[in-house]
């Protein structure tokens, strides 16, 4: 099946977000039947919320700096200030491109 990259809005913040061809894929491969409802970002959060802040400081949020994927041309974030000496990936591109693994 060949997937093509769609546009959804948030849910929780109205966002528009690209529901990608790649990401679809994914989806696909773990058995999941529905597209997602909410972007990365506020998934993120919510996640969060559901299973704890993963030893961070009760109430403390990483910061996160705004960022354009190297590969895909994507809109991202990440928990560092992108320097611009180096690529920055989003999540998907970075799984594709990381070393060692």
């Amino acid at each position: 099946m060949s997937f093509q990259d769609k546009s959804i809005q948030c849910f929780d913040c109205g966002t528009t977000f690209t529901f990608g061809a790649a990401d679809q894929e994914f989806f696909q491969s773990k058995g999941y039947t529905n597209e997602p409802k909410r972007c990365p970002s506020c998934r993120q959060a919510r996640k969060s919320e559901r299973y704890g802040n993963s030893g961070q400081s009760y109430g403390t949020r990483k910061q996160m700096y705004p960022a354009v994927c190297a590969e895909c041309g994507k809109n991202t974030q990440v928990p560092f200030e992108p320097r611009g000496d180096k690529p920055v990936y989003c999540s998907d591109c970075y799984r594709k491109v990381r070393p060692g693994r």
